[in-house]
């Protein structure tokens, strides 16, 4: 499994965090349990497998949902 930050532009409220995390939960690849929303510091924490689904993916529905990407790291072992 892959971990990685992902730093989202200001979030308005708690349930747009909410909102975001419960997709990027949604997704096959994509750790219920390791996965979750940092609302004070507008993050994104998602452990995921890179073999079923990459960090550019996870981006992309975030950005469908209508909230900005500012930018991604994936965190070494």
């Amino acid at each position: 499994m892959t971990s990685a930050i992902i730093q989202l532009g200001t979030l308005d409220c708690p349930s747009c965090l909410h909102k975001i995390e419960a997709t990027i939960k949604s997704l096959n690849g994509v750790s219920q349990e390791g996965s979750r929303g940092l609302y004070n510091s507008n993050k994104l924490k998602v452990v995921f497998d890179k073999q079923m689904i990459q960090l550019e993916a996870l981006e992309q529905e975030i950005e469908k949902l209508g909230y900005d990407v500012l930018y991604s790291k994936v965190n070494r072992p």
